[in-house]
């Protein structure tokens, strides 16, 4: 008997419920495993040494300038609407340790106190998916589990971003376990399932860009109604490169996002004052954002810089430089970067500004 999958979302959200161990599982599959810049934590899918179908999960693993401890990095979109993936689906067990899981999950369900209704049949259906090549329209049964083709495919299930602090979006991929045979496409219907795209988000996500710290001219104090020379050595700025990979038998996906310095950003940390260019906005000339100062150039307008209008009255004003990031990515079956929203980075530094002093006679 076919049915519609739909049906088997609308009848069971218990069917979910019994899937809990398998997915929480699964969850953490998707934390990063070590990291920091220039490391390699790359991961090696496992093979089935033992016979047993104990497969490696699918595990997203980072390398390159990534943040530590696994956590997200410093860069953020200048795309207020983009977000990295809150889920996605991975392979995540060979047929004998899914058979192993699942059918524990199942009696355990259908033992439990008030498993009758709705419930009762929920654990039926779900248990004849699996078992007894049950089906829906677009999604196919399974005879015993697959065993019989036990290390020529994978199930994949979901896997929740750790750093996605929204419930509901975190836990929105909600279908049930699907087989995919090793070096197939999953089928279409599956939307989040694991690609190139979804590991260069993630790989934009934990990015982590240097520190941006501006060189100003006059250093240390500049003065009021003096023109302050701005800038940042390019070459202090090179390409920076994150890669996020999966790598698992008869399956593997990389991404690799690359950040491209593109332009500084200065606000001065108190309305009066003026920006130069009067946007802010400093570009790249040379190998320089903005020009260095040069001795001679005192009476020069810098192409980047500031000019404050009164003086920090013994204080300081709280300077943000913001570097933009040009951010394009390359994977699996995509050679040519494609481009994603651009990045940004900020940092804050204290400026004193002085009076210039005078002489009365």
């Amino acid at each position: 008997m076919k049915r519609t999958r739909r049906t088997v979302c609308t009848t069971a959200a218990l069917t979910l419920a019994l899937s809990a161990l398998l997915l929480t599982e699964v969850a953490h599959a998707g934390k990063p495993v070590g990291s920091g810049k220039g490391s390699d934590t790359s991961e090696q899918g496992g093979s089935d040494k033992s016979g047993t179908g104990i497969y490696a999960a699918a595990k997203v693993t980072y390398s390159g300038s990534v943040a530590k401890g696994g956590s997200s990095g410093n860069v953020t979109s200048s795309d207020v609407s983009w977000t990295p993936p809150s889920c996605w689906y991975a392979p995540m067990y060979g047929a004998k340790e899914f058979k192993k899981k699942m059918s524990k999950e199942l009696k355990d369900a259908a033992s439990a106190p008030g498993m009758t209704g709705h419930a009762g049949a929920a654990i039926n259906e779900l248990q004849r998916h699996y078992e007894d090549d049950y089906g829906w329209t677009d999604t196919p049964g399974y005879k015993d589990y697959n065993v019989d083709k036990d290390g020529e495919g994978m199930f994949w299930a979901a896997v929740e971003n750790p750093d996605e602090p929204d419930y509901l979006k975190r836990t929105s991929c909600s279908d049930i376990p699907f087989w995919v045979e090793n070096g197939e496409a999953p089928p279409p219907q599956y939307e989040e399932a694991i690609k190139p795209e979804i590991l260069a988000a993630l790989a934009y996500q934990h990015m982590e860009l240097p520190k941006t710290k501006v060189t100003l001219a006059p250093d240390g104090a500049t003065k009021v109604k003096l023109p302050t020379w701005a800038w940042l050595d390019k070459a202090a700025f090179d390409d920076v490169k994150a890669t996020a990979a999966i790598n698992v038998p008869g399956f593997h996906l990389e991404a690799t996002t690359t950040a491209k310095p593109k332009s500084l950003t200065l606000d001065p940390g108190t309305a009066d004052a003026t920006t130069l260019p009067a946007n802010g906005e400093c570009l790249i000339v040379g190998d320089t954002i903005g020009e260095p100062y040069a001795k001679g150039k005192s009476k020069e307008t810098p192409p980047c810089g500031i000019v404050y209008g009164r003086s920090s009255a013994g204080s300081t004003f709280p300077l943000k430089a913001s570097l933009t990031w040009e951010i394009s990515w390359t994977g699996t079956g995509h050679d040519v970067a494609e481009a994603m929203p651009d990045g940004k980075i900020e940092a804050v530094q204290q400026v004193t500004v002085e009076e210039i002093q005078s002489i009365n006679r």
